[in-house]
């Protein structure tokens, strides 16, 4: 009985154990608080982690009013988790930080995924690098359906001539997950790649970013 109740109460086991040996759905309860007159916190949570899609698209909710669909869940609890998933995204942002050395199409990958992995818009990002691959600074090109129409050399270009830049790696996200590039960026690729030779700022890379995985143009020769 005694380890029963334990496992109700991921509060005073996170104190003990550490965060690290909470299951998510404990985690998430103590987010949540306190529960309702029919369910545990511990249970509201359960049900959520369980589905798997469900638990999934929680990750890519921007607003109070997305958590409405589970049942439990009011304004504030819904804030509370709202704010934890923004903090977690911006912590790992930041353990990107600027001058970092981009020396491989994986090094890219990791720099970036935490700010496109879970957007519910494609995002079309540049990053400016000095003489040594490092990051000046990152710029957000244009956001939405992306195509050479919306992505105009100019415009990804112009930040790099104002920083200095000696060369830039350009990169989007796939909200579906499947980072397999469309006829598309295939396309934008070839133009930015062609206007880079051109002005002298090399494109290294183009990297689509998909659901923890990702997809680089110059590891499959495409570039």
């Amino acid at each position: 009985m005694r380890e029963l109740c334990r496992t109700d109460r991921p509060r005073e086991r996170l104190c003990a154990l550490g965060a690290q040996a909470l299951t998510n759905a404990e985690l998430l309860a103590i987010l949540i608080g306190s529960g309702t007159r029919q369910k545990s916190a511990l249970q509201i949570a359960e049900e959520l982690t369980v589905h798997e899609r469900l638990y999934r698209e929680v990750a890519r909710w921007r607003h109070v009013q997305d958590f409405s669909q589970i049942k439990g869940l009011g304004t504030a609890r819904s804030a509370r988790i709202l704010a934890a998933l923004e903090l977690g995204k911006r912590v790992a942002c930041a353990s990107a930080v600027e001058s970092e050395c981009i020396d491989s199409p994986e090094a890219g990958a990791q720099y970036l995924m935490g700010r496109l992995r879970n957007e519910t818009h494609e995002r079309f990002l540049v990053l400016l690098l000095n003489t040594k691959n490092r990051v000046i600074q990152t710029e957000q090109i244009a956001e939405g359906s992306l195509n050479s129409a919306v992505v105009h050399p100019r415009e990804v270009f112009a930040p790099a001539i104002t920083a200095h830049a000696a060369s830039i790696l350009v990169a989007h996200n796939h909200p579906s997950g499947d980072p397999a590039p469309s006829r598309e960026d295939r396309s934008l690729t070839r133009v930015l790649t062609q206007t880079g030779e051109i002005m002298g700022i090399p494109v290294l890379d183009h990297l689509v970013i998909g659901d923890g995985v990702y997809y680089s143009f110059k590891e499959h020769g495409d570039l």
